[in-house]
C-alpha cells in the first residue's frame, strides 16, 4: 500500500513538471508568432533562403543549359542569397570546352554583353557529380559525414527554398548527362521527406524542359508551388544562337523569367503573380504551367524576393520599463561581484599591516598596503563584498532541474522506507 502511494505521488510530480515545460515552451513561441504575423507583409514565416540550381545536361550542344542554370545563380546571388546558401549542380564543361571561342565565359545572348561564368562562381557539383543520387541526398539531407558543409543543403522549418531544374526530358522524367533519369515520384517523395524532417518552410519549384510541367503533377507536399514551362506532348525551345559560339545560348522560357527578374531588386514588392502573367505561349511557343493548389498563401501576395532574394525580417523592440530596471539592478550587482572578485585576488601580507584589532571595526579605518601600490580600504571594499548578494534570476532549465532532482529523491527515499516481504522456506 506505501509502495502504491508512493508511485502516485511520483506520477503527480512528473505530470507537474510536464505541464510547467510545455507552458513554457508555448509561452516562448508566442512572441515568435506575432512577430511574423506583424512583420510579414508577405505573409511569410520564413527567415532564411537557399537555392538549389541544377542543369542536368553535358557536352557542348547543351551549352544553352549551362546558360541558363548560371543565369539564375546569377540573379539569386544579385538579390541577396549568399554562395553559402545555394547548391549550384553544373557539369561545368562548357567554359573551357575547347570548342568555346571566348575561353573561360559562358554568354546567354548574342551581343555577348554579359558573361555569367566569371571570375566569382562556385560550383559545388561538378562533372561526374552531377548524379540523381547526389541531388536527392542534397535535397533529404542523407550525407555521409565526409561530405563538407558546402555541398549540404542546411536548410529548416523556417527556409525557403528555390529548386530550379534545366536539362532534356519527357513525360514525368528529366535526363541527368544521358546516363540516368529522375522521375516526378522521386522528387515527390524527396520534397516529403524533407517537409516530415522539417527541412523547409516553403518550396518553389521550376523546371525549363520537354513536358517540364509533368513533372510537378505528383507533388503532394504542403507549402509548395511550382511552374514548367510546357504541358505534356509540348517541347520547350531555345530561344537564340550566337554564330560565333555555334550553338543556342539559352532557353525562351529562362530568358524571359531572367528578363522580368532584371527588374527586381531587393526592396522590390513584385508578387510571384505579377511573374506569372509575363508567360506568354506566343512568344514561348509553348504553354508554361503554375501548380499552386499546395501552396497555402495569395500569390499576388506572395513577394518573388521571399524565394528569389535573401531578405531578413529584423524587428528592435525598445526594452520595458521593468526590463530596463532590472537591467541597471544587474549591471550595479555585477560591478560589484567584480569588485569583491578583486578583494579575492588581491594579496594581503599581514606583516603590513598597521591597524590594531579594535580599528578593524572602525568603518573608517584603512590598511596601508606597501608593495609598490596605492593605499586600499579593505574594510569598505570587504564591507562592500558582504552586501553584494546577487540574486540570478532562475531560469526554467535550473527550475526543471530543481523538480527533477527532487522527485527521484522523493521516489528512492519511499522506495527505500517501504519494508519488503521476505517469505522464509520452510525445510
Amino acid at each position: 500500500m506505501k509502495r502504491t502511494s508512493a508511485f502516485r505521488l511520483a506520477i503527480a510530480f512528473s505530470v507537474l513538471c510536464l505541464t510547467a515545460c510545455t507552458s513554457t515552451h508555448s509561452s516562448q513561441d508566442a512572441p515568435v508568432q506575432q512577430f511574423f504575423e506583424r512583420h510579414g507583409g508577405s505573409g511569410s514565416a520564413h527567415t532564411n533562403n537557399w537555392a538549389v540550381l541544377v542543369c542536368s545536361s553535358r557536352y557542348w550542344f547543351n551549352y544553352r543549359h549551362m546558360a541558363n542554370a548560371l543565369g539564375m545563380y546569377r540573379t539569386v546571388k544579385r538579390l541577396g542569397i549568399p554562395d553559402s546558401n545555394i547548391i549550384l549542380m553544373l557539369a561545368d564543361d562548357a567554359a573551357c570546352n575547347p570548342r568555346n571561342k571566348f575561353p573561360g565565359c559562358v554568354y546567354a545572348n548574342p551581343g555577348r554583353h554579359l558573361d555569367l561564368y566569371g571570375d566569382n562562381i562556385e560550383v559545388d557539383y561538378r562533372g561526374y557529380e552531377v548524379t540523381v543520387e547526389n541531388f536527392l541526398r542534397v535535397l533529404t539531407g542523407r550525407m555521409d559525414n565526409s561530405v563538407p558543409r558546402s555541398k549540404r543543403l542546411l536548410t529548416d522549418d523556417r527556409s525557403n527554398i528555390f529548386v530550379y531544374m534545366t536539362g532534356h526530358g519527357g513525360n514525368e522524367f528529366l535526363k541527368f548527362q544521358d546516363n540516368e533519369e529522375i522521375s516526378a515520384f522521386d522528387i515527390a517523395d524527396a520534397f516529403e521527406q524533407m517537409w516530415q524532417k522539417k527541412r523547409y518552410n516553403e518550396i518553389f519549384f521550376m523546371i525549363d524542359t520537354c513536358q517540364a510541367n509533368t513533372m510537378f503533377s505528383k507533388f503532394y507536399s504542403p507549402n509548395i508551388l511550382a511552374t514548367g514551362s510546357s504541358e505534356i506532348h509540348e517541347n520547350s525551345y531555345s530561344h537564340e544562337n550566337d554564330h560565333d559560339i555555334g550553338v543556342a545560348v539559352i532557353d525562351k522560357f529562362t530568358h524571359y523569367v531572367l528578363q522580368f527578374m532584371e527588374g527586381i531588386n531587393k526592396t522590390s514588392q513584385a508578387s510571384m503573380q505579377d511573374l506569372f502573367n509575363t508567360f506568354d505561349p506566343a512568344k514561348l511557343d509553348s504553354h508554361p504551367g503554375v501548380r499552386s493548389d499546395l501552396f497555402h498563401r495569395p500569390l499576388d501576395k506572395t513577394l518573388v524576393t521571399d524565394f528569389f532574394g535573401g531578405v531578413a525580417q529584423v524587428e528592435i523592440i525598445p526594452p520595458a520599463p521593468q526590463d530596463a530596471a532590472a537591467g541597471t539592478e544587474a549591471s550595479e550587482s555585477q560591478s560589484q561581484t567584480s569588485l569583491a572578485r578583486e578583494i579575492l585576488d588581491t594579496f594581503i601580507d599581514p606583516s603590513t599591516l598597521t591597524l590594531s584589532w579594535e580599528q578593524l571595526n572602525a568603518s573608517s579605518a584603512t590598511v596601508s598596503r606597501h608593495h609598490g601600490g596605492a593605499d586600499v580600504d579593505y574594510t569598505k571594499l570587504i564591507a562592500a563584498a558582504t552586501e553584494s548578494q546577487v540574486t540570478p534570476k532562475t531560469s526554467f532549465t535550473s527550475t526543471l532541474r530543481a523538480w527533477v532532482s527532487s522527485l527521484l529523491i522523493l521516489v528512492l527515499i519511499s522506495w527505500a522506507a517501504v519494508p519488503r516481504d521476505r517469505s522464509s522456506s520452510k525445510h
